[in-house]
């Protein structure tokens, strides 16, 4: 008789290699998308900010 030396563990590591691609996937597309499907609107922010001038004390005498 032949005896079966397989242990069975094969389909269970395919699943979870599959499982763990398609995360990486679907993280990959969010990433490189700008975080949703449409890409949606951008928007332009324009921020000015003028700091005091700073001038050294007079000397004395």
């Amino acid at each position: 008789m032949a005896e079966n030396s397989g242990s069975g563990s094969t389909p269970v590591l395919a699943f979870i290699v599959g499982g763990l691609l398609v995360v990486v996937a679907v993280i990959a597309f969010f990433m490189y998308s700008g975080g949703g499907f449409g890409g949606g609107d951008t928007k332009s922010v324009d921020v000015n900010i003028k700091a005091p001038d700073i001038s050294a004390p007079a000397k004395p005498g």
